[in-house]
């Protein structure tokens, strides 16, 4: 497994690359001859001119352009390469368990995975993401580790197993922070996603660019607060306490689209110590520590956001109790806090209600 590549490796450009390789060394380029013996085997602790003198064929070449790229050999290139190239295309979701949960079949229909070379772009509707995958197919069962560019799950990475067999593909990935699984199967409490997949078209897949990296110090539509973290090391007051434990939700209305109840059961929210982390359909959608000023009415929640493109910045919003359950109503990172719960949650703002497991 490499991360050396260029971005959708072609086999073509780099056996192009190995003749032109060879090709120079024998006109005695210096610069060749580095190259062989810096990642050939055979050519280390040779001089330029011995390496130029020593005879080196095509293989050689190929070889040394492998192992450039993190290759032990030109077979195991190809290999990878060809492996890349049979992954393309559009995939339709078959099945989905998470933590040994069967996933409702209307829940996942209208889901699909693009992937054009190294890059891809997974579809769903509560969210998209975009991002690179590098796999390993010297090992058994391969492996793929996923890094997410865009979406709820920026800068984070899940690593997991794959098969495939011709449009069939199976993937079972570990959930962020979760380690890779070594089996194609979930349980409850494993944090592992199973994904049973069906090629609906091998054509290269328009648009699917991995996502693009937010500039440093790129400005946003509003000013987002500076982070102290330390405000948010919190005394565990009577209701801090009690929105700990496991909830499902009841009502989930996010940037103006309402979730259907069937999708319901099959999100959670956790929160322990002060830290809450909403799951929905394998995928993290928030992650964040908690600080409430409950003098405010309605009461006041401050997220700092863990993970993903809004990692450390702050989503203001507003708590209020509907009988045992607990509802919120949260702002984007950077928009204002909204006044009370009349606001129509449209677009940067989602509204919750939760009851407890």
């Amino acid at each position: 497994m490499t991360s050396t590549l260029p971005a959708r490796p072609n086999l073509e450009h780099l056996r192009s690359q190995a003749k032109t390789l060879l090709a120079n060394l024998k006109e005695g380029d210096n610069a060749a001859a580095r190259e062989f013996i810096a990642h050939l085997p055979a050519a280390h602790g040779m001089t330029p001119a011995r390496a130029r003198a020593a005879g080196f064929r095509l293989a050689d070449a190929q070889s040394t352009v492998a192992r450039a790229h993190g290759f032990k050999s030109w077979a195991g290139l190809a290999r990878h390469i060809e492996q890349l190239r049979a992954l393309e295309g559009q995939w339709d979701f078959v099945a989905l368990q998470t933590d040994g949960r069967d996933m409702p079949a209307g829940m996942i229909s209208h889901s699909r995975l693009l992937i054009d070379g190294d890059r891809f772009r997974m579809e769903s509707p509560e969210a998209n993401y975009d991002g690179i995958f590098t796999i390993d197919t010297a090992v058994d069962p391969m492996t793929i580790d996923i890094n997410f560019v865009e979406g709820p799950e920026a800068g984070n990475a899940s690593y997991g197993i794959f098969e495939l067999h011709h449009d069939q593909l199976t993937i079972c990935l570990g959930m962020t922070g979760v380690r890779r699984p070594a089996s194609f199967s979930t349980r409850r409490g494993s944090g592992h996603a199973l994904e049973r997949l069906r090629r609906a078209s091998a054509a290269r897949p328009a648009a699917t660019s991995g996502g693009k990296a937010p500039a440093e110090g790129r400005k946003t539509s509003a000013p987002v607060a500076r982070v102290d973290t330390k405000a948010f090391d919190v005394e565990m007051t009577p209701m801090m306490r009690k929105l700990e434990g496991d909830w499902v939700p009841v009502q989930m209305v996010m940037d103006g689209e309402t979730f259907p109840a069937d999708w319901l059961s099959y999100g959670s929210r956790t929160v322990a110590n002060g830290e809450m982390k909403v799951i929905f359909n394998g995928q993290v959608m928030a992650h964040a520590k908690v600080k409430l000023d409950e003098d405010a009415m309605p009461i006041a929640v401050d997220y700092l956001n863990m993970s993903g493109a809004s990692r450390g910045k702050i989503s203001l919003g507003l708590l209020e109790w509907n009988g045992g359950n607990p509802r919120f109503l949260i702002a984007a990172p950077g928009n204002p806090r909204p006044k009370n719960f009349a606001v129509i949650p449209t677009r940067g703002l989602t509204l919750s209600e939760w009851r407890r497991r």
